[in-house]
């Protein structure tokens, strides 16, 4: 649930026309669904060399596009094609329901009850976060629209929450602490904890770690130093026009905005500095992450790792990382999904 607001570049369906082809992400996206690859089956028991990687963007309640895109994939029966998912913030909670035992949840992210869970104005009289993860997390999740903790845990397909460790502030794979569903739950709330809004940062083996959106709200270079060789990033972000584009990279040259720079004095001033420059320094690595994955999009390298960006369309209703209206959330599920379902025809 990062809180600074980015800018998109290319939509992924222009990117195709642009090359003039599927390009290598689709090929290789395409040629396991062809032959229903899975992971630890791959056909004749052998490995196709490749390492595909799933990075999910979060954003708050703006997460619900990328989970649309994501519940594209499952209602396709694409979730087997990739090694690993990455997810950021929201983007963790919804790489979770998609390698859970029942992915069609997903759709949950436009439920009402869903929204009241996690966003909650009424907390700030009572003390506790506006962003209720504890209570997403450890009660709906855990009770009431039960995810399969341990059907996850399970999964071939390996899950991968990104966080920001409070010590180092680095972008930190949280996947080797996930043995048992406990600590499955405490990941998934480290990755979405949004300092201020969400409260304190989330303790897991004597660590303390904050929101991933302060190190890497993308999580695709993750993926690649881990040995992805074809990423497809899901984004909740979408194009926006060439000036707004030329006014945020003004933005990032004059520095961090005054907002950022209250909280890196109030919030976060008991931590170390690295923590701080980490946040402070989240608008330029987002237009870094933004122009890298535009030059994928238009111009895929020939050789070396691949990666390919899905966005909503220009037409995708805004939604806020706070937003509850129903009926918004559902437009931009169904943003999300119609994007993906678009890539998904290029693939047959």
């Amino acid at each position: 649930m990062d809180q600074q607001d980015g800018f998109g570049i290319v939509d992924a369906t222009d990117a195709v026309d642009a090359t003039g082809a599927r390009g290598r992400v689709l090929a290789a996206l395409a040629e396991r669904w062809r032959t229903g690859s899975r992971p630890g089956s791959r056909p004749g028991g052998r490995t196709d060399g490749l390492r595909i990687a799933l990075a999910v963007e979060g954003g708050g309640m703006r997460g619900i596009i990328s989970g649309g895109m994501a519940l594209a994939l499952h209602e396709a029966g694409l979730t087997g094609v990739f090694d690993a998912v990455y997810g950021a913030s929201a983007g963790a909670l919804t790489g979770a329901w998609l390698l859970s035992s029942d992915p069609g949840q997903l759709a949950g992210w436009a439920d009402a009850e869903y929204a009241r869970a996690m966003v909650r104005p009424g907390n700030v009289l009572r003390g506790r976060p506006v962003v209720d993860l504890h209570n997403l997390v450890e009660h709906l999740y855990a009770h009431v629209a039960r995810m399969d903790f341990d059907a996850i845990l399970a999964n071939p397909t390996t899950l991968h929450p990104i966080a920001t460790h409070t010590g180092t502030g680095v972008a930190t794979d949280l996947h080797p602490l996930l043995t048992d569903p406990a600590r499955l739950r405490l990941a998934l709330r480290a990755s979405a904890a949004l300092p201020l809004l969400a409260g304190p940062p989330v303790e897991l083996d004597g660590s303390r770690y904050y929101d991933a959106g302060l190190a890497e709200s993308i999580p695709f270079r993750t993926a690649l130093a881990q040995g992805a060789t074809h990423v497809l990033v899901l984004r909740s972000r979408g194009p926006v026009p060439a000036a707004v584009a030329t006014a945020a990279a003004a933005a990032v040259a004059a520095g961090p905005s005054r907002g950022s720079r209250m909280v890196a004095r109030t919030v976060l001033r008991r931590y170390p500095a690295p923590l701080r420059d980490s946040y402070l320094g989240r608008a330029e690595r987002l237009l870094a992450d933004e122009e890298l994955l535009g030059r994928h999009d238009l111009a895929p390298p020939a050789d070396g790792p691949a990666v390919l960006s899905v966005r909503p369309g220009p037409e995708a209703p805004k939604v806020g990382r706070l937003t509850r209206d129903p009926v918004l959330l559902r437009a931009a599920m169904d943003a999300g999904r119609a994007a993906m379902d678009e890539l998904i025809v290029r693939l047959s």
